[in-house]
């Protein structure tokens, strides 16, 4: 359930099929129905609107299952953010936006991650409580067509390869009930499922901590233009740069070993931080993306992005690891990036490949340590300053001006340039004349 919004269309109506189109095996006992356990996951913010919000989805869980004659057992809700339960889960699994922002993960250099980060760490904890509650399966709404459904099912399977997964939008039965989302939106009118999803706002969104989705309907014209005035009111967490403040505004982020601690001199929490430069950066138009991306079911999507505080955390954790990273440990590092960012993307979170590239990262950002003050202004972001205590920049020894330290010495560079101009002088003498040919 998309924890902002009055209701996940898809999940709430992929429990309705739960009953009728899942046998569920006997496994020493006879279960001749189907009992659904929906958790309502809070991936977001945890301010108050959204706490509302989940309880509206938690109800329409509820008159959902009441639909399907299943039991509506509600666990508690999960993810990036307070719960209704409790505030336990919302910093660990803020926390967990870390090493994917250690790692400067970026997907096909635009889209920062947030929805397939989110997903994992939801499934997970579906795990948990389908353990709990002696579940024999997982199921989700997530369409047959998208990314979700691979990242939902690849952490069941690294997590608890013995649970069966239900996936109705992949059951061909379930389909030709709902042979698309139009009627699935009609069927929730009827029967008073609240989703946000309607004629008026053909689109669909989903929120979490570090980024709110538009995608489908409307914007699947790739000439519609997502951020023409006349459209401003699709948006939840930031202004258009345009309608941002004149004045620009400057924000200090304090780094300790590659994590944010602090914002403008005071000391944050994981999640305090990600609240406060999402306040910042959309106050002034930060984060903003239209992109026509590869899913890894294979075809292209449009998607619409809003980050503002993650492209403010991206953008300074970049600036502090100019003067900190040593140049061939950034190289390494930075060469692996695609790849790291595609496991993510993929749903491969879990697996041993994405766990042993997070080991070379956190022994980069050991000395990622410092401060950096950055300009925000109608969408653009700026670097004002930066500074360490274990800056590897030295302005005597880069200056133009006679170095006083006597760490370079210029006439070194000519037996430099030689050396590796070496192989470049012999492939010319030999292969000279056939190249110029």
């Amino acid at each position: 359930v998309d924890s902002d919004l009055p209701a996940g269309r898809d999940t709430s109506l992929g429990s309705r099929g739960v009953r009728r189109l899942y046998k569920p095996p006997a496994r020493g006992i006879e279960t001749p129905l189907a009992r659904a356990v929906c958790p309502a996951a809070d991936a977001s913010s945890g301010q108050r609107d959204v706490h509302a919000g989940l309880r509206v989805a938690i109800k329409s869980c509820q008159v959902s299952a009441s639909y399907s004659g299943a039991t509506a057992a509600l666990a508690p809700s999960v993810g990036l953010a307070e719960t209704l339960e409790s505030g336990g889960d919302s910093e660990a699994a803020a926390a967990e936006l870390a090493p994917i922002m250690q790692a400067g993960a970026i997907y096909e250099d635009q889209y920062f991650l947030g929805t397939s980060i989110a997903r994992p760490l939801i499934a997970k904890r579906m795990v948990e409580i389908a353990r709990k509650e002696k579940a024999h399966a997982i199921a989700h709404g997530a369409t047959g067509k998208g990314n979700d459904q691979v990242r939902f099912e690849l952490t069941t399977a690294a997590l608890a390869p013995d649970l069966d997964i239900i996936a109705p939008w992949r059951m061909a039965e379930f389909r030709a009930e709902f042979p698309g989302r139009k009627e699935m939106i009609a069927y929730c009118r009827k029967h008073k499922i609240d989703v946000e999803a309607s004629a008026k706002k053909p689109y669909s969104m989903d929120r979490n901590l570090l980024h709110i989705s538009y995608e489908a309907g409307i914007l699947e014209d790739i000439e519609f233009d997502a951020f023409a005035p006349k459209n401003k009111g699709m948006f939840k967490l930031s202004v258009s740069p345009e309608d941002a403040p004149n004045k620009p505004e400057h924000v200090t982020l304090d780094f300790e070993k590659g994590n944010c601690i602090a914002v403008n001199g005071k000391a944050l929490s994981p999640l305090g931080v990600m609240r406060k430069l999402n306040q910042l950066g959309g106050k002034h138009g930060i984060g903003r993306v239209d992109i026509v991306e590869n899913r890894f079911v294979g075809m292209k999507s449009r998607g619409v992005y809003e980050t503002p505080g993650g492209a403010i955390l991206h953008f300074a954790h970049r600036q502090i690891e100019t003067i900190t990273l040593d140049r061939e440990v950034m190289h390494i590092r930075d060469s692996l990036i695609p790849k790291y960012s595609e496991l993510v993307y993929n749903g491969f979170w879990y697996a041993p490949e994405r766990e042993m590239l997070q080991a070379l990262v956190t022994e980069s950002q050991r000395n990622v340590t410092g401060t950096v003050k950055v300009k925000l202004y109608k969408g653009n972001l700026m670097t004002a300053g930066r500074q360490s205590p274990v800056s590897l920049y030295n302005p005597d020894i880069a200056t133009m001006e006679a170095d006083p330290t006597e760490a370079y010495n210029q006439d070194d560079a000519s037996g430099f340039i030689n050396l590796n101009a070496l192989r470049l002088r012999v492939r010319a003498k030999v292969q000279g004349k056939r190249r110029c040919q």
